[in-house]
């Protein structure tokens, strides 16, 4: 990286912080959608600019320290939706857009020195790629939940990130919410006195299922290919990326399916798990460590997580079946689930404002985080581990039978089976750039 990288972080951290001060990004502890005063620019670029990008890019281009200048896809007609949306917001605010670029080829945007932090909202197998190359490119990095699609992807990132002084936010915004900030606190200070058990919904069912859908044929403008990238062989069907269209004007009707079938994704037990386990491991204080043990379901039992000191995290429906987790102790439980939040304890109870529920200040976070060169509130060490408790369940329903697992070494003991689902081959060619 060159010395007029660095200068350029310098400079954007100097001035706009003397600018603004320190207290102008909100705290997260409020959850609120402020954002920072208009000084110095972060210049975003987006790497897949599909459904879930079109929420983040109506939240980043919210902040006024926020320019967004570069987009890439495979898929045309989603770039094309991209520089529309982007215009009408400079439109609608009445402020000069900057010179917009858009590219097929993901490396022709790190290429860009006009971008300086990068969102990466694609399918999980491209994850890892995308994000180290960023890495070794200078950007910083908002990267979407699950971190990676293996294990072995997500150590080789943590790498990247800590190697090349790169900021990377991971997407689990839950942990900007002021109820489950909540919840995590109070489980940390022992209100519910010792923890026995801890309850999480991912949904059912957890696991992905073999890809099954028919094969179509590719339209216009897309690059199944390259969509396809480290993957084995993957037949084209529309819900794999759902199709829009600009006239009439017709986003996405369903997400991508991709994120339910094994071949492409880890069903909702990374879907849903990485939001969900995420915020167990926070009130656990289990961040950047993890289970012991986990024991796959049966038609009778539920998917079990043991760790060192004796708490179960159980994967089941609770209550009235919404993803959530409760927590259980001995003097009482906590529930927190997305706008929710409930305890049988008195000295754990709380209201919370619709605007204390909201998530927008993660993506601040994020944007101070490049600001001040600071870790984000979800740093890449904590993505990964989370990642990892998903994928591992994911692997125990595979094998049929309970693993040993070390989460510090990061590998199952004694079970060469197992520790060869940690990561796959990559096909036509692909590598990691580590």
């Amino acid at each position: 990286m060159s010395k007029s990288y660095f200068s350029r972080r310098k400079f954007l951290s100097a001035s706009i912080l003397t600018t603004v001060g320190l207290g102008a990004i909100p705290s997260l502890s409020f959850g609120k959608n402020a954002i920072v005063a208009d000084t110095s620019k972060i210049r975003l670029g987006f790497i897949g600019v599909g459904r879930q990008a079109m929420g983040l890019l109506s939240t980043m281009m919210k902040n006024p320290i926020v320019d967004v200048v570069a987009g890439a896809d495979v898929y045309e007609i989603k770039l094309d939706r991209f520089k529309e949306r982007v215009a009408k917001h400079y439109t609608d605010e009445k402020r000069e857009a900057p010179a917009l670029k858009v590219y097929a080829d993901y490396k022709q945007l790190l290429a860009n020195p006009e971008v300086d932090a990068v969102v990466i909202a694609t399918p999980d197998h491209w994850h890892a790629m995308m994000a180290i190359d960023a890495c070794h490119a200078g950007k910083d990095i908002y990267l979407e939940k699950p971190l990676t699609f293996t294990i072995h992807e997500g150590q080789e990132l943590v790498r990247a990130v800590r190697s090349n002084g790169t900021v990377l936010a991971v997407g689990s915004m839950q942990r900007s919410g002021a109820n489950f900030q909540h919840a995590a606190r109070m489980v940390q200070k022992g209100m519910l006195g010792e923890i026995k058990q801890v309850l999480v919904n991912v949904g059912t069912p957890p696991h992905p299922k073999p890809y099954d859908l028919p094969s179509q044929e590719v339209p216009a403008g897309l690059d199944w290919e390259t969509w396809v990238g480290s993957l084995p062989e993957i037949h084209y069907n529309e819900e794999l990326d759902p199709p829009i269209s600009l006239n009439p004007e017709q986003d996405e009707k369903v997400w991508g399916a991709w994120r339910w079938y094994k071949e492409t994704g880890g069903g909702l037990m990374t879907d849903w798990g990485a939001h969900m386990i995420d915020i167990a491991q926070w009130g656990l204080g289990m961040d950047r460590n993890g289970p012991v043990e986990v024991i796959p379901g049966t038609d009778s039992t539920p998917l079990t997580y043991k760790y060192a000191n004796g708490i179960e995290m159980i994967i089941t429906p609770f209550d009235e079946g919404r993803q959530g987790v409760k927590f259980i102790g001995e003097k009482g439980w906590i529930k927190v689930s997305r706008g929710q939040y409930d305890t049988d304890v008195q000295a754990c109870e709380r209201k919370f404002s619709n605007e204390e529920l909201a998530f927008g200040a993660h993506h601040v976070d994020f944007i101070d985080s490049v600001v001040k060169r600071k870790d984000p509130i979800v740093p890449v060490e904590i993505g990964h581990s989370t990642c990892s408790i998903c994928t591992i369940g994911n692997i125990a329903h595979e094998v049929g039978r309970p693993l040993k697992w070390d989460p510090i070494a990061q590998v199952f003991e004694n079970d060469w089976e197992a520790n060869s689902k940690l990561h796959y081959a990559y096909q036509n060619g692909y590598t990691l750039k580590t």
